[in-house]
């Protein structure tokens, strides 16, 4: 038996049925093409006969891309039939995919039939769907919940009239993986014709399975696997075609082998999700934004130390520059060096401690700590060498209260505290400390506020500007705390003066 591994994508037909993701023509054909280069044996582009545009955008994907095989799909009903295969024309390689239930649920209750019937209208579908085209896929809907024998039976006979695929989906999610590889196991030791098709599996994730059935699909014989990128698809989602690809890649004792250009997939993730507008979680596999991101202390020095010592994938394997050092309160120094460095720091232990202490000060308040962020920690290490320090102060404002500050500070070792008011807690806060140093006749000339980051609790940065006895001086200074930014930034200015 092959190794090689079947991708039939179908994130342009079952992923397009996720409710708000429907693309236009122009749209699929921008992802029909990314999927082509992404290096997808089959593109299923839609199901002609349930609307103009999906039959148009059938035969416009047919035109653009070149490589895959493109498939559309139809019910065992001769009109959807000849349709799709009008659709199909201009397709290089076309296939018709056609089928019909083949569980309990569906021959009794949802086609109020019976199972001789429904092997006939199987058999007549394949039957009259090769007469357009030679490549015939058949898929027997809710197979995941249909008895074996029976199921046996549909499949031997529909590769008897022509099928050359046979898709066998657990179209409701509900197969474990040991039932859905059993499944598939039986069909290949007990249909005496398998050996003239091709096996394909089509799992959705309703408890969360779809990987894990596909993969067991494979192991016992299955050898085309259909899939949507970022596991798109009808309720909860149909297999990723990104963990399947990487679970086959990883574990090479599995020898199997697809030919997927791995480097395109977070591009072609992303360029689903734009468009479908519908995001990937964070912790998605593969795909999600923090699928390589670390941020507990003990994993940052592992993998900083040997990407592999937490890392199963390579993230240039799969289009992702490298991994994520995502610096937050439960970081380590290594992680903080390492990031200084990637900055362009380099600092001694002494101070490399003491920004440490600020950052994890700063990381306690806020989800996690940017490249600006540090910037500022390094930038407010170099202020504590000058001749003023904040040690302390707090301020007491309101609606109903006079605004007041109390400042501590040290200055070249001495400590000095004092209290004023003002017209609002800057103004108190820089009212103390002037009456402190006796710089009264220091004049505020600029006093600007600006945002280094987003979001209400990111870092502000102030600017000061100074001037006295004819002499203009600039303080900067930046914190989660805008009065906080503000006095370190008074006090960065004076100890230019002093």
């Amino acid at each position: 038996m092959s190794n090689k591994i079947y991708i039939f994508d179908t994130t342009l037909r079952d992923g397009e049925q996720v409710p708000g993701c429907q693309l236009n023509t122009i749209e699929k054909i921008e992802v029909a093409k990314q999927l082509e280069k992404l290096g997808v044996d089959v593109i299923e582009a839609g199901f002609p006969i349930s609307s103009p545009g999906d039959f148009n955008s059938v035969v416009e994907i047919s035109k653009a891309v070149s490589n895959p095989t493109i498939c559309a799909l139809t019910r065992a009903v001769k009109k959807d039939i000849e349709v799709a295969a009008e659709a199909l024309k201009f397709a290089k390689r076309g296939r018709i995919h056609t089928g019909i239930g083949t569980s309990p649920y569906h021959i009794y209750q949802k086609l109020n039939s019976n199972p001789e019937e429904i092997i006939e209208r199987a058999v007549a579908a394949v039957k009259y769907a090769r007469q357009f085209v030679d490549d015939v896929e058949f898929y027997a809907e809710d197979a995941g919940r249909s008895e074996n024998e029976y199921l046996a039976r549909v499949i031997e006979a529909v590769i008897a009239a022509g099928a050359t695929v046979v898709n066998i989906p657990d179209t409701t999610g509900y197969c474990l993986p040991k039932e859905y590889g059993e499944k598939i196991a039986y069909l290949v030791n007990h249909v005496p014709n398998i050996d003239r098709a091709i096996i394909s599996t089509h799992c959705h994730n309703d408890l969360g399975m779809a990987t894990a059935n596909t993969l067991a699909g494979i192991v016992n014989g299955a050898r085309q696997v259909e899939v949507t990128l970022n596991g798109l698809g009808e309720r909860a989602g149909n297999t990723a075609l990104e963990e399947v690809v990487m679970a086959l890649r990883s574990h090479k004792d599995l020898d199997y082998e697809t030919g997927v250009d791995t480097k395109q997939i977070i591009k072609t993730s992303k360029l689903v999700s734009t468009l479908m507008r519908m995001p990937v979680q964070a912790n998605k596999a593969i795909v999600g934004r923090n699928a390589f991101a670390h941020s507990s202390g003990i994993h940052q020095d592992g993998v900083l130390k040997n990407r592999e010592t937490y890392e199963i994938i390579d993230p240039a394997d799969v289009g992702v520059k490298e991994s994520s050092i995502v610096l937050t309160a439960r970081s380590g120094r290594a992680a903080l060096k390492h990031r200084l460095e990637v900055l362009g720091y380099k600092l001694d232990k002494d101070k490399l401690d003491h920004v440490y202490k600020n950052f994890l000060v700063l990381a306690d308040s806020k989800k996690d700590i940017s490249d600006e962020d540090i910037e500022v920690l390094v930038g407010h290490e170099k202020k504590e060498e000058r001749v003023l320090k904040l040690d302390n102060f707090q301020v007491i404002c309101g609606k109903s209260c006079i605004p007041s500050a109390t400042v501590t500070i040290n200055h070249n070792g001495t400590i000095m505290t004092h209290n004023a008011i003002g017209n609002g807690p800057v103004d108190a806060a820089f009212s103390a400390i002037k009456t402190m140093l006796q710089v009264e006749d220091a004049v505020l000339e600029e006093y600007l506020v600006q945002a280094v980051t987003r979001g209400s609790s990111e870092i502000g940065k102030v600017h000061i500007q100074l001037s006295k006895d004819g002499r203009t001086v600039h303080g900067f200074g930046a914190n989660v705390d805008i009065l906080t930014a503000s006095v370190w930034a008074y006090l960065d200015a004076l100890s230019k003066i002093i």
